[in-house]
């Protein structure tokens, strides 16, 4: 997936932005207002000090010298406290600036938390990582660098005026067109600058993101010699990046020299009619030297100005790209039932509820699943009996305050379903799960087997017919509530940078060393656990970099395991691991899933034999359903299947 292409041009609501990065700012106020107070004392100092050679020259010229000692104390004053303030305001300033790019991490953090699926599966990891590292890094360049010199700048802009006109009103006039052609350059190179800025952002990101899956992808590029390849399309995008970033410093670097090179001619200009003016009286010298050293200096708070604000229009953009992420509409939760641990005392009244659910079972979900099939005897009709599992201490509460047990009791009726509107994957899906039971997918891939599984839990929402859990919709299920009660082993096992331990203890954030090892002993884990030189405590780096891919599919395992779900997904859970190995997997997995409702998906149908239910899909129907010796007698896809006949591709 490409990386997001930003518009070349001014950030598309440079309103939005500059608002939402002042109402973090404003967050902190205090600090920010000791800045701006501070920044206003060390500009009004330097002025104060400038003005104060007016009468100091005065003095000497006239040989005044104790007004002179007096002006050169006062002077000095000034400048003391101009230095004090300076060193203040910058230490203010870094806690301040440190403090709002906390707030912006922690926000955009925990909003991405909250995103559907569907933004992680059409962004890359790399631009997502690029809004934390040179996004983020671009406002804290903007706050640490440019906040407390656009005050300073603009304060010592305005009041070098003032003082300009007060001291000579006429050479004043003069220097102000100059001052118009600074600024009429300072705003043109400036659109032009933030064009380009916008471009290196976006392009910026976009190398981040390809270097980033090129690298994890290292095997496949050297097992097909892409290498080549890689490099050309690097080229590209590292050129784009170059031109991106050439023309933004191109239009930026010439700022300053422009801003200065008008200075000369002003200081210039008025150096000689100033001078024609004290030969004839129409000024003082004073003022004359005063006057020439503000216009001299005049140039540097704009150049200030225009030096800072290459990090402003890098930070606009920056800052645009991170709060775009933050105004991405949050995963929709409008679900009411939670699942909740029950009391003493509460079991009857979940008991209650559990002959309604009962109820359930023998109507239209049923007899929608057993229509939509080829009717075998087994599909939906096999009760799990003895073995139906009752998650003890677990129910739905109802917003009523009603109690229904959770039991594992799953339906799809008519369910239509596609990524992208125009281009359906699932095609009037019919099915349930009774409490206890196995039921396993097969089919080629794209046929979507894995998409079932992401609308049980509400990765996605299905665009057609409905899914329901216990005889609830799980749209009316509050989202932190249906997964707590799923467990899911994937095909792409993930571990976190942590001890052994602490990666089986995600599925159960208080589980205890001995629930630990349990777990892993029902996925076999715990003797190549033992075997590691320390065992449970081994640190785990690099997403299990350290360990066999079969080794981490067992951890995976392993973490299900101590979740203890009523409902388990197997999405390829044994398709990393030996044939061997997977013989004892499998006696471990036997374990777990008694008494639980079992999704599988599997490649090899020497795993799902023993399942309940198999449903054979092709291109987003259900082509045929039954058992293992069913499906046989047919004769149909699942006969050629398990003979060799066809392959799962």
């Amino acid at each position: 997936m490409a990386a997001r292409q930003l518009s070349a041009r001014r950030p598309k609501n440079l309103r939005h932005t500059l608002r939402t990065l002042l109402s973090y700012m404003g967050r902190h106020r205090f600090l920010l207002l000791a800045v701006a107070v501070l920044v206003t004392i060390s500009a009004l100092a330097n002025l104060l000090g400038n003005y104060m050679i007016r009468p100091i020259v005065n003095d000497l010229a006239s040989g005044q010298m104790r007004d002179l000692i007096f002006g050169i104390v006062v002077t000095a004053v000034i400048y003391l406290g101009g230095v004090a303030s300076a060193y203040g305001y910058t230490q203010i300033m870094v806690r301040a600036a440190q403090k709002v790019l906390y707030d912006i991490r922690r926000d955009l953090f925990s909003h991405i938390q909250t995103l559907p699926l569907r933004f992680f599966d059409s962004q890359r990891h790399g631009d997502i990582m690029s809004y934390f590292t040179n996004d983020v890094d671009t406002i804290s360049d903007a706050l640490n660098n440019s906040f407390a010199m656009v005050i300073q700048s603009f304060i010592q802009v305005v009041g070098t005026l003032i003082i300009l006109f007060i001291l000579n009103w006429q050479l004043s006039l003069i220097a102000t067109v100059c001052y118009v052609f600074m600024f009429l350059y300072i705003r043109f190179s400036g659109h032009r600058s933030k064009v380009f800025y916008t471009k290196q952002q976006a392009c910026l990101g976009d190398l981040d993101g390809y270097i980033e899956e090129m690298v994890n992808g290292q095997k496949v590029v050297k097992v097909f010699n892409h290498e080549q390849a890689n490099l050309k399309a690097f080229h590209d995008k590292n050129e784009a990046l170059r031109r991106a970033g050439t023309g933004a410093q191109t239009f930026a670097a010439t700022m300053i020299p422009a801003v200065v090179s008008i200075s000369y001619v002003n200081y210039a200009i008025v150096t000689i009619l100033g001078g024609i003016m004290a030969m004839r009286g129409m000024t003082d010298i004073g003022s004359l030297a005063s006057y020439l050293v503000f216009v001299r200096q005049a140039a540097a708070p704009i150049n200030q100005f225009t030096q800072q604000s290459n990090f402003l229009l890098a930070a606009l953009a920056g800052a645009e790209r991170v709060f775009d992420a933050m105004g991405q509409a949050p995963e929709v939760d409008e679900g009411q039932v939670e699942l909740i641990r029950l009391e003493r005392g509460e079991e009857g009244a979940a008991i209650t509820g559990s002959r309604n659910a009962d109820n359930v079972d023998a109507g239209t979900g049923s007899r929608n699943a057993d229509s939509a099939g080829s009717g075998s005897r087994n599909v939906g009709n096999a009760d799990a009996g003895s073995g139906s599992r009752t998650e003890p201490g677990w129910a739905w509460r109802k917003p009523d305050g009603t109690l229904v047990p959770l039991r594992g009791d799953v339906r799809f009726e008519h369910v239509d379903f596609g990524y992208d509107s125009g281009h359906p994957i699932l095609k009037d899906i019919s099915l349930y799960a009774k409490p206890g039971q196995k039921i396993a997918f097969v089919g080629s891939t794209g046929a979507g087997k894995t998409t079932i599984t992401n609308l049980i839990n509400r990765f996605y929402d299905v665009q057609g017919g409905r899914v329901t859990y216990d005889g609830f919709d799980v749209k009316d299920i509050k989202k932190s509530s249906l997964r707590r009660s799923l467990g899911i082993v994937l095909q792409d096992t993930h571990l976190f940078t942590g001890t052994i331990a602490e990666n089986i203890r995600f599925g159960k954030l208080d589980a205890t060393p001995e629930e630990i090892r349990t777990a892993a002993k029902i996925a076999n884990a715990d003797s190549f656990i033992r075997r590691l030189p320390k065992g449970y405590d081994t640190m785990i780096t690099s997403d299990g970099a350290n360990l066999s891919q079969g080794q981490r599919q067992l951890l995976a395992i392993a973490r299900a395991a101590i979740a203890d779900p009523p409902v388990l997904i197997l999405d390829e859970a044994t398709s990393s691991i030996d044939t061997r190995p997977e013989a004892l997997i499998e006696k471990g997995m036997d374990r777990l899933m008694e008494g639980r409702t079992v999704f599988v998906i599997a490649h090899r149908l020497s795993t799902v034999r023993n399942a309940n239910a198999i449903m054979v899909l092709e291109q987003g129907q259900i082509a045929e359903r039954g058992d293992h010796e069913d499906l046989l007698a047919q004769k149909g896809i699942y006969y050629r299947l398990y003979h060799g006949m066809l392959e799962l591709s």
